[in-house]
C-alpha cells in the first residue's frame, strides 16, 4: 500500500465497503470488485449468470451501504418506455401537466432480466445511461449525478428475449459473467443463510449504519483519475485496443476471426477501470496486471467474431483472451 492510500479516509471508507460486501455476499468477490470499480470510473455494468448468484443481493447491499437511492426494475415484454422513465399526468384540478418520474430517476438501478424488455424499453434505458437525461415530452429532466445501472440477463433461457444490439452493448463499462461458488463457499453461504434466517437484523443493511456519502464517491473518483500511468503502459493498453481492430501483426488468423473490434470509449473504459482497481489495491499506480485483469470484462462485448468464428465456437472473450496473449506487455 502506498503512503497517499494509506493515510486516505476516502480509501479507508472503500475498504471497509468491500469488506462488508464481502461477509455479505460469500462466493462472489469479482462482482463485489466490479461492482466498485464501475463506482469508481462512473460506468454502468452488465452482469450474465445464472438464476440465484446474488446478482440482486449485490447491487442491493451496495446501495444499502451509499448515501443513494435504490430502484429494482423487473423487465417483461410488456414493459413500456414511460414505465422506466416516468410520465407526463394529467392535472384537471390545476389544469395542467405534471412529470411523474419513473424508476430510472434513482442513483442506483437494478435492470433485472434487461434482455426480456422489447427494444423500446432498452433503448430507452440505453440512451439514459449514454446522455445522463431523459426528454419526455418537450421537456428533458437531469438523471442525479450518481447514477449508477446494474443490468442482468440469464444466458439459460433465450426463448422469449430480446437480444441487446451489439452497437448498443458499447454503452456498459463492463460485461461481467459470473458462474458457481466451488464447495467451500458453498459451504459457507449455507451458514450465513442460517444466521440470517435467526438474525433480527436485515440483512440488507449488513447490521451497519454508517453509509459513504456521495461527495466521498465522487472524491473517491477524483483520486482515482490522479494514479500515474507509465507512457509505456498507456502505450501497451492502446497497442491492444488497436489490436482488436486489426490483428493481422501479431496473427492473421486471429485478424481473420475478428468482424469489429473495440472504439475509442473501449480504451477510456479500459484505462478507468484499470485505474480503479490500482486504486483498490492501494497503490497510486497501474501496473499491466491492472489492464489485463479488466482487460475481458471491459472488451468481450466490444470485440465481435466474424461469422465463420462464431460458427467455430468463437466469442468476444476467447477473441479478447488470444488478444492479451499476443500482444507483448511493456
Amino acid at each position: 500500500m502506498s503512503e497517499s492510500t494509506a493515510v486516505n479516509p476516502v480509501y479507508d471508507a472503500f475498504r471497509g465497503l468491500r469488506q462488508r460486501l464481502s461477509e455479505a455476499i460469500v462466493g462472489q468477490a469479482e462482482l463485489i470488485e466490479r461492482l466498485l470499480i464501475a463506482l469508481l470510473a462512473d460506468g454502468h455494468l452488465l452482469v450474465e449468470g445464472a438464476p440465484g448468484l446474488a446478482k440482486t443481493t449485490a447491487i442491493r447491499i451496495l446501495a444499502s451501504h451509499l448515501e443513494a437511492d435504490f430502484a429494482r426494475v423487473q423487465f417483461t415484454p410488456d414493459l413500456l418506455p414511460a414505465d422506466l422513465t416516468g410520465t407526463e399526468i394529467w392535472k384537471p384540478q390545476e389544469g395542467r401537466f405534471e412529470f411523474q418520474a419513473g424508476p430510472i430517476f434513482h442513483s442506483v438501478l437494478l435492470a433485472d432480466e434487461i434482455n426480456r424488455a422489447p427494444a423500446k424499453v432498452q433503448s430507452a434505458l440505453l440512451e439514459a445511461m449514454g446522455e445522463r437525461q431523459v426528454t419526455v415530452g418537450r421537456r428533458t429532466y437531469k438523471l442525479p449525478r450518481l447514477f449508477l445501472v446494474m443490468a442482468t440477463q440469464n444466458p439459460i433461457e433465450q426463448e422469449g428475449t430480446f437480444p441487446l444490439p451489439e452497437a448498443q452493448l458499447d454503452r456498459f463499462l463492463m460485461h461481467v459473467r459470473i458462474g458457481y461458488p466451488d464447495a467451500d463457499k458453498e459451504s459457507e453461504i449455507l451458514r450465513l443463510a442460517r444466521e440470517n434466517a435467526r438474525s433480527v437484523s436485515s440483512v440488507a443493511t449488513g447490521g451497519f449504519s454508517k453509509r459513504l456519502t456521495q461527495d466521498e464517491v465522487f472524491s473517491a473518483r477524483q483520486k482515482v483519475l490522479d494514479l500515474h500511468v507509465a507512457p509505456q503502459l498507456e502505450r501497451y493498453l492502446i497497442e491492444l485496443v488497436l489490436a482488436s481492430r486489426d490483428a493481422r501483426p501479431y496473427d492473421a488468423e486471429l485478424a481473420r476471426r475478428i468482424a469489429w473490434g473495440a472504439s475509442p470509449r473501449g480504451s477510456i473504459s479500459l484505462e478507468r477501470c484499470a485505474r480503479a482497481r490500482a486504486w483498490l489495491a492501494g497503490r497510486d499506480y497501474v501496473t499491466p496486471d491492472d489492464v489485463r485483469m479488466v482487460a475481458p470484462d471491459v472488451l468481450r462485448h466490444r470485440v465481435l467474431p466474424s461469422y465463420e468464428a462464431a460458427a467455430e465456437g468463437w466469442d468476444g472473450e476467447r477473441l479478447v483472451r488470444a488478444l492479451l496473449e499476443r500482444v507483448p506487455l511493456p
